[in-house]
């Protein structure tokens, strides 16, 4: 018996996500040999929406008379600010819910995680986001065990991916499980996605917060951001602010998300990164133009941070 499958079109979706989403379920009733498909594919909308009767060649259902599925498809956003998005999609919260308690499983995709974990549903449960979303996630929702690193997290029946082609990885996962093996290997083969790419760290991109009003933190800011390839001591930087040492930590963390030592580690590896990709300059002469003594210490949180060694990051990512 095909599966019910639901996909949510809410207001501000990416069009993108929409698309690979839609694809991947396609052509995996393309490729099942049979009459039966295995998908049964239904787009779905809150009745104030619904303005025309089909979209992406599907009739549009509204979530008001829905009847349960067997699952629920959560695309990704354009907008940043992900408090007015939840606000104008806030009908399709208790859609959700009640759709999970009937047995649907759900699955989310970049930050399609932000909808999801308004339902509460996430709550206590693994989740991942693009990562370049991650803080905003974890303020907004600190009962989701985020994890930034990973691909995809599958916790009992809820499912979501990080960025890029992390919606692709999510969306193989679950037609192996619905399909099978072979199906999953010839869609990926389709999609060119390589399988063995299980972390997204690879793609982060380190984007210090500066929207704020607290002049103490702006100024630690713009002295480690100018300052980080000769700083030995974070202290020969702060001894001249006219606050303590532990307040400075507690007001910068509070601010930034992050303490200051985390701040530096963030912009070395950052400047380090774009030395791979856009120099010949050896590991070695990276190292030293970063503000590290210890290669081996650089070593180790670049490989924390981003994933890979600094070797394995410039041969992926070195702009010819």
């Amino acid at each position: 018996m095909s599966k019910k499958v639901g996909l949510i079109v809410p207001h501000d979706y990416k069009l993108l996500s929409i698309a690979a989403i839609l694809e991947v379920f396609e052509t995996a009733n393309k490729l099942t040999k049979g009459t039966e498909k295995p998908f049964e594919i239904m787009i779905f909308q809150s009745a104030e929406q619904i303005n025309q009767e089909r979209l992406f060649g599907y009739e549009i259902n509204s979530i008001e008379t829905s009847k349960n599925l067997d699952l629920i498809l959560i695309p990704a956003f354009t907008t940043d600010n992900m408090s007015e998005m939840i606000a104008k999609n806030k009908k399709f919260i208790p859609w959700l819910q009640k759709q999970h308690e009937s047995g649907a499983e759900l699955a989310s995709f970049c930050t399609g995680a932000f909808l999801f974990a308004a339902s509460g549903l996430l709550n206590e449960k693994l989740a991942t986001t693009h990562v370049d979303a991650c803080s905003a996630f974890t303020k907004a929702f600190p009962m989701v065990k985020l994890k930034p690193e990973e691909t995809l997290t599958a916790d009992g029946s809820l499912y979501t991916s990080g960025g890029s082609t992390s919606t692709f990885h999510l969306l193989i996962l679950l037609v192996q499980k619905y399909c099978g093996n072979e199906i999953a290997v010839q869609i990926a083969k389709i999609f060119s996605i390589d399988l063995n790419r299980y972390k997204q760290s690879y793609f982060s991109t380190f984007r210090p917060n500066h929207l704020h009003n607290d002049t103490l933190v702006a100024m630690l800011q713009q002295k480690i951001e100018s300052q980080y390839h000769s700083i030995e001591k974070l202290e020969e930087i702060t001894k001249d602010i006219p606050t303590s040492a532990r307040n400075m930590t507690r007001r910068f963390k509070q601010v930034t998300g992050i303490p200051p030592i985390e701040y530096l580690q963030n912009i070395r590896v950052e400047s380090s990164k774009k030395y791979l990709e856009q120099t010949q300059l050896s590991i070695s002469e990276i190292i030293e133009k970063t503000g590290y003594n210890d290669p081996k210490a650089f070593r180790k949180v670049f490989y924390k941070m981003v994933g890979m060694k600094p070797i394995e990051y410039r041969e992926k990512f070195r702009v010819q």
